[in-house]
This record gives C-alpha cells, structure tokens and sequence, in this order.
C-alpha cells in the first residue's frame, strides 16, 4: 500500500505546485517584462519630437510639427491618405507594436445600418469587425451608426475614421474581448446604452448568445494590445473605457473625454491576481467639461498617466486600490472650485496604514488652483528610479501636445462648438453609474461569447483545486485502511 500512497502524494503535490504556479504567475500575454523601459521610450520619443519642432521655422511649425510624438509620426506626409497604415507604426507606450489591420486589405465601410448582428449585411462596419483576416477600416463617408447590440470585433482590426466624421452610438458600443491588435483611431463614441440577451455574431461562422452589456463606450475584455487614440467619448451609461479580466499592452491616447461621471475602470476586482500583469499608457488626452471620477480608477498593474490635461473633476482625478502602480509625469491637473476635491489622488475603500507603501509618484506635475498630489512610497523605490531616468518635459507645454485632443477638425466643447448628430446638446443619459459595474458583481462570466474562447484564469483555478481535494481525500482513505471518509463516499455515488 505504501508505494501506491506516495504516488498519489507525488501527484497530489504536483498538482498543488501547479495551481500555486497558476496563482502568482501573473504574467499576460504581451505583458512587458520590463514596464520602466516603456516609459522611458515614452519620454524619449517626446524628447526627439519636441527637439525637431524646436529645430523647424516657425512656418513649418504651423504646418504639422506640434511636438506630439504620435501625430508628427504621420501628419507631416502630404500623402498619408494614401498611406494610412503607417498609422500602426505610430503608437508608442505599452500598445507600441499593436498592428490592427496593418498588412490587411482597405475595407470601406459604405452602410451605416445595424439591422442584423446575427447575420451582419456586407458594408456595415460589424461585418468589417468580425472578419477572420487583417482589415484597415475606412469610411466612404460621414456616417453615424447607431448600434442595435454590442459591436463584438475579432482581432487584427483597425477601424480608422480620418477623413470622415463617423459616430459610434447605440446599445452596447465597442466590445473588445479575447482579442489583440486592434486600432481605433478618430472616430466619436457616446450615448452608449446596456443592451443584450440575443445571438451575436463574432466571426463570420459563429454566433453566440450575450448577456446584457453595462453599456461602456469601450469594454476591453481579457484582451492585449490595444490602442485608442483621438477619439473623443463621452455620455454612456457605465464606462467610457473599460479595461479588465487580464487585459494589458494598452495605449490610450490623444483622446477627448466629457461629460460622464465614471471615466475609466482598469481593472476587474481588487483580488483579481492577474490584473497585476495590467500595463496602461495614458498620454496626451484631455479630460474636459462635465467629468466626475476614474480618470482612471486602477485596481494592481503599472498606470503611466503622461503629459494630459486635466481640466475638471468633481471627486478625483486618479483612483486606485489593491496596490497598482500609479507613474504620473508632466501632467496638468486643474482643480475644481470646490474646497473638499482639490485632491488629485483617492486611495479607495483602502486605510492610509495600508497605501502608505504603494508606489503613486508624481513628476513634473503642473498643479493649479490648489490642485495637490498625495504621492506615496517609501521614497525613490529602484524601480520607480529607473522609470524616471528620463525626464518629463515640463507641463508647461500641455496646451501644445494635446491641442488636436479628440477627433480631427472639430472644435471642442471649450470653445462653444460641438455637436453629436441626432442628439440634443444637452445629452440624454450623461452621468448613469449603471447597474453592473466592472468588479461589482457585473455578470462577466455570464457573457458567453466566442469560439473556443478560453475561460478565465480564475474558472480553471477552481476546477483544478477540487480536483486537487479529491486525491487529497483518496490518499486519506488508504491511508486509513481503505475507509472512506463520508464526503468522499457522497462524491463519488
């Protein structure tokens, strides 16, 4: 008897070694091994397009150099129309990398119904979205869509509004889940409502039922390299952007936010392990009018927040729990008139004993009308030194580097002059905070969705730790002449 109880011990520890692994192996796919390395390429490409524009006459400033280091990528081509993939080597961030539908055929979106999301009408931007292959997505024309459910994309995706003023509204919005390299690029998100329980299409062979949607502008899903960049959202339900479930390699960028109360969630739940793997590059957005909180919210990972501009809130700015990373450098953060939120940062449902060595710093940071940072840390940690080897450019030039913030050509809110097609000024569901929120016991794991998507991290836990308890109840049984505990026995009937 005993050499068959040392085996089941062996296999039983092996089993348990495993799952150990599983749990503190935090590690995403395209999760950088080296975070502080990003951000120093993020400051040196800054350098290098500030050092450029300096260089040039002042009529060639005018022109296209603007010092933002994404927009000089492209914008000085005469000919970039022609060459709109070259967008994809443009991001930089933990999304640098991202192809979309880089090396993809043009498809050209001509119909902006939505009538069938089971059976998508070729030329309608969800057929696009679902295809198999590499697509870089255009638009024949202006155009709103107006969304009957979620727009599910596959991966390898560029949808690519310049040249045309293309708004994405509706029920459900953009839903990025399982997927990676996907570019959205200058298109209007807004007034985005829960919608579901129907058959959705993914691919163009499979459909599957969902679950009701929360109603973000854009919900990411256990999903990688991503990249959002000038798009302006606001007006949804639950979330502008939504970033959970193991999701990483995401750059948000050149965007304009407005009017929402509950901006951005990166993150699923404070003992989701691995969101620690979550690596976020916010850059050279502005976050405008009508802003409450989560500019972003982090739960774990690395949040580089760089060179945006914080114009309002009424809570916060940038929240977080669970011990993320919080690396903000060259940033402007203009406090409201209220004397009790001039604080940047809110640590959330967490005591000060227990955040006083998470690493939130702040550098280079402009701070007006009595804005203040509470930073925290036990000093300049070694990893915290290494990412600030490269100076931020001073926020000083702020005004500069977001200017285009938002989509292209159209004058923002500020300055008296904006409008959504179809929508009363005054918008209709601004600041809901929704009914499911991310890590607020939202029905994520009901969202059956995908081909052979793989379950969550989490699920499989679960199974292999029964399993794990059952040979571990077997072993008890020979080791105890063969006597069955009761459990085991009702198991196994």
């Amino acid at each position: 008897m005993l050499p068959l109880t040392c085996i089941l011990l062996i296999c039983t520890l092996g089993s348990v070694s495993s799952i150990a692994r599983a749990a503190f192996n935090l590690s995403l796919p395209h999760q950088h091994p080296d975070p502080e390395s990003v951000v120093q390429d993020v400051q040196r490409r800054l350098n290098v397009s500030l050092s450029r524009r300096q260089a040039l006459s002042v009529t060639q400033k005018d022109q296209c150099r603007t010092g933002n280091p994404i927009d000089d990528c492209w914008r000085c081509d005469p000919n970039w129309y022609n060459n709109r993939q070259h967008l994809a080597d443009c991001s930089i961030g933990f999304a640098q990398g991202t192809l979309g539908g880089k090396g993809g055929r043009i498809y050209t979106v001509t119909d902006s119904s939505d009538s069938n999301p089971a059976n998508p009408k070729p030329g309608t931007l969800r057929h696009a979205v679902i295809q198999n292959e590499p697509l870089w997505i255009i638009f024949s024309t202006n155009m709103v869509i107006k969304l009957k459910h979620e727009l599910i994309f596959n991966s390898y995706k560029t949808v690519d509004g310049r040249g045309a003023n293309v708004h994405i509204t509706g029920n459900g919005c953009i839903t990025l889940q399982y997927v990676s390299h996907v570019i959205i690029h200058n298109i209007h998100v807004h007034h985005c409502k829960p919608s579901g329980n129907t058959d959705i299409a993914s691919s163009p062979t499979h459909v599957g039922w969902r679950g009701r949607s929360d109603g973000d502008g854009i919900s990411i899903f256990s999903s990688q390299k991503l990249w959002i960049d000038h798009c302006s959202l606001s007006y949804c339900t639950d979330g502008l952007i939504d970033a959970i479930m193991g999701s990483t390699g995401i750059t948000i960028s050149n965007n304009y936010f407005s009017h929402h109360d509950e901006v951005m969630l990166l993150g699923h739940d404070d003992r989701y392990l691995p969101d620690s793997g979550m690596q976020v590059t916010i850059a050279f957005n502005h976050f405008g009018q009508g802003l409450v909180q989560r500019m972003p919210r982090c739960r774990r990972g690395y949040i580089h927040v760089v060179n945006n501009d914080f114009t309002a809130w009424e809570m916060y700015a940038i929240g977080g729990s669970a011990n993320p990373t919080i690396n903000s450098q060259g940033n402007r953060y203009t406090a409201p008139g209220d004397p009790n939120a001039k604080e940047v940062t809110k640590r959330v449902d967490t005591d000060e004993k227990d955040w006083t060595g998470w690493n939130w710093r702040t550098e280079g940071d402009l701070m007006v009308n009595g804005a203040y940072f509470v930073p925290s840390g036990a000093g300049l940690s070694a990893q915290y030194a290494k990412a600030s080897s490269v100076e931020p450019k001073s926020a000083a030039l702020i005004e500069q580097l977001t200017f285009n913030a938002g989509v292209f050509g159209e004058a923002r809110e500020e300055t008296g002059s904006f409008s959504y097609p179809g929508y009363s000024s005054g918008g209709s569901s601004s600041t809901s905070t929704g009914s499911a929120r991310s890590g607020d016991d939202g029905d994520y794991f009901g969202m059956i969705f995908g081909s052979g998507s793989p379950l969550p991290p989490a699920s499989t836990s679960i199974a292999s730790i029964f399993l794990s308890l059952l040979i571990i109840l077997v072993l008890y049984s020979i080791t105890n002449q063969g006597a069955l505990p009761s459990l085991l026995s009702l198991l196994l009937l």
